[in-house]
């Protein structure tokens, strides 16, 4: 069914595109280019569905921290430096240094107060957005390119001061927010810092910045730049499983960032190919893989999720199949992405792959369709943030470690038995019902 659904809207968007001329494509990629470019400011994403009845107030577990207007995130770099520590700490470059530190970001004005930041971040409707600011940066340290075991006297310090915030957190586990093309510095901070402040404060964020070009324009400058920091992310995995006391390391991929992450973790896999499954998922501790509308070659993306599967603990796979996007980004690379895939594109071991991974791994495929979630614009790619559902959806899974039948999901089984997750009309209700069991348990 499921499948179905991805093939008919691929083969739609095929046909009307053919007859299109060269004059209606270039005008057509503007109009993605002004829809989806960075504004120069980032506002609150919209409140999530579960923080609106105000029968649940996730800041009130943690009240010293919960109302401050400061957030920080931990952060990791492969940017070169900028010459000032404005807003722009760090430059599109690509650079071979790991950069470690912390990144401030303030919500809402200077003359904004808590009681009125508290109202703005469990209403429905806010009477004013509330900008996002990137006040303070302090990079830690500087890793060079090569793996070395031992520290320096400032890398430790970092990781002394995350594990001192796990201790401090009633969320045991680190997640790490990996952007997508068309980020700055500044923006991916505040999505990462929004995702902190909405957990209640309770979680520990590491944002990963890598260099994006911070323009669509530039797209192929972030494919190739995303390429080239596989193996700096993968060692910041190691680097986090030797040196932090986290529970679990959960990741968070949206979009470009998919193009990250799917491959450093087939490195790290491969890295270790004399270990078994169950020596790398104790070692690494690697959580919740997170794929939100993710722009990576459909294929590949199987493949990869066969060698790590076993490594990990589960990976999820959100997905819009109307992603406007990634309609653009299929026609750059010439083949569907996982976030908007096509079927008939795979070969007989890809198609086998996709059996196993609804048969025999831990994955599951959410179908976020803009036909059953009221106020979802139909060619949405932001879904995981700027969606009150999917937004809560995300949080009970990363906070809680859920799994779709446990956080008010609806399974979807086609003939063959794969069964893919979505999102029903009574879904308030139903998460509700679901965050009060996992809640209690």
């Amino acid at each position: 069914m499921f499948l179905a659904v991805m093939k008919t809207s691929f083969r739609n968007t095929l046909k009307e595109q053919r007859p299109l001329l060269a004059l209606f494509r270039f005008f057509l990629l503007s109009t993605v280019v002004l829809l989806t470019a960075c504004p120069s400011t980032v506002y609150l994403m919209p409140t999530p569905e579960l923080l609106r009845t105000g029968q649940r107030d996730p800041f009130a577990a943690n009240p010293e921290q919960a109302l401050s207007p400061e957030v920080e995130v931990a952060y990791a770099t492969n940017r070169s430096p900028a010459f000032d520590s404005g807003r722009w700490p760090y430059i599109t470059l690509f650079d071979q240094e790991l950069r470690l530190g912390f990144s401030t970001v303030r919500l809402g004005s200077e003359t904004l107060s808590t009681d009125d930041l508290h109202a703005s971040s469990t209403a429905a409707e806010r009477e004013s957005s509330v900008p996002l600011s990137l006040i303070d940066t302090q990079e830690y340290a500087s890793l060079g390119a090569t793996q070395d075991s031992s520290l320096t006297k400032e890398a430790r310090a970092y990781f002394d001061r995350i594990n001192a915030a796990l201790e401090r957190s009633r969320d045991p586990d680190i997640t790490i927010y990996l952007h997508g093309a068309n980020n700055s510095f500044y923006r991916s901070s505040a999505q990462a810092a929004q995702y902190a402040h909405f957990t209640g404060r309770n979680s520990v964020v590491m944002l990963f910045s890598w260099p994006s070009a911070e323009s669509f324009l530039r797209y192929a400058v972030d494919v190739n730049n995303a390429r080239r920091t596989v193996p700096v992310f993968a060692r910041l995995l190691e680097l986090l499983a030797q040196h932090t006391n986290a529970r679990y390391i959960d990741v968070l991929a949206y979009s470009a960032g998919a193009q990250v992450l799917s491959p450093a973790l087939a490195t790290l896999r491969a890295k270790h190919a004399d270990k078994d499954e169950n020596t790398l998922r104790k070692r690494f501790r690697l959580g919740e893989i997170y794929y939100a509308a993710p722009d990576v070659d459909f294929g590949p993306f199987l493949q990869n999720l066969a060698t790590y599967d076993g490594m990990v603990q589960h990976v999820t796979l959100a997905l819009n199949p109307n992603d406007s996007v990634l309609a653009f980004a299929s026609r750059h690379h010439e083949v569907s992405r996982a976030g908007r895939p096509d079927p008939d594109e795979l070969t007989e071991e890809e198609t086998r792959l996709v059996q196993a991974a609804f048969n025999e791994m831990a994955f599951d495929l959410l179908l976020v369709d803009p036909d059953k979630i009221p106020g979802l614009a139909r060619g949405a790619h932001d879904f995981w943030y700027n969606h009150p559902w999917v937004s809560t959806d995300v949080l009970i899974q990363l906070l809680f470690q859920a799994r779709p039948s446990e956080r008010g999901l609806i399974a979807l089984e086609d003939e063959r038995g794969r069964r893919a997750w979505t999102f029903g009309q009574d879904y308030p209700q139903r998460a509700g019902e679901a965050i009060e069991q996992l809640a209690s348990e």
